[in-house]
C-alpha cells in the first residue's frame, strides 16, 4: 500500500512537472560556466527535474548498497554468536551431567547423609 502511495504522489508530481513546462515554451538565455545559450524553457524544466530525479535516485540506490552490505554483515556476526553461545551452552550441559549436587543448605546436607555420626550423643546401656 505504501509503494502504491508513493506512486501516486510521483505519479501527481510529474502531471504538475509537465503541464508546468508545457506552458513555459519560450526561449530563455541558460548560462553556462564558459558561455550562454538560448535554450527553450520547456527542456531547461524537464532537463532539471530529470536530473534531479536521477541524483536523489543515485543517492537512495547507494545507501541501499550500503545497509544491505551492514546487513549481511550483522546477519554474519549474529550467526557467529549463536553458534558459540550454543557451544557454550552444550559445554555447561556436559559440566553440570559431571558434577556431582552441590546443596546450598547445610541441613540438607545433614539429612541426605544420616550415616555420618560425629555428631550423634549415643547413650551405652
Amino acid at each position: 500500500m505504501k509503494f502504491q502511495w508513493s506512486l501516486l504522489i510521483a505519479l501527481i508530481f510529474a502531471v504538475i512537472v509537465a503541464v508546468f513546462a508545457v506552458v513555459n515554451v519560450e526561449d530563455v538565455p541558460v548560462n553556462y560556466v564558459f558561455g550562454t545559450a538560448q535554450w527553450p524553457l520547456i527542456l531547461v524544466i524537464l532537463v532539471s527535474a530529470l536530473l534531479g530525479a536521477l541524483v536523489s535516485g543515485s543517492v537512495a540506490i547507494f545507501r541501499s548498497f550500503v545497509l544491505q552490505r551492514r546487513v549481511k554483515q550483522l546477519e554474519k556476526d549474529n550467526t557467529a554468536k549463536e553458534s558459540l553461545i550454543a557451544t557454550q551452552q552444550n559445554e555447561i550441559s556436559a559440566l553440570h551431567k559431571n558434577e556431582p549436587v552441590r546443596y546450598q543448605d547445610t541441613h540438607l546436607k545433614d539429612e541426605m547423609n544420616p550415616g555420618d555420626t560425629s555428631a550423634d550423643v549415643r547413650s551405652t546401656i
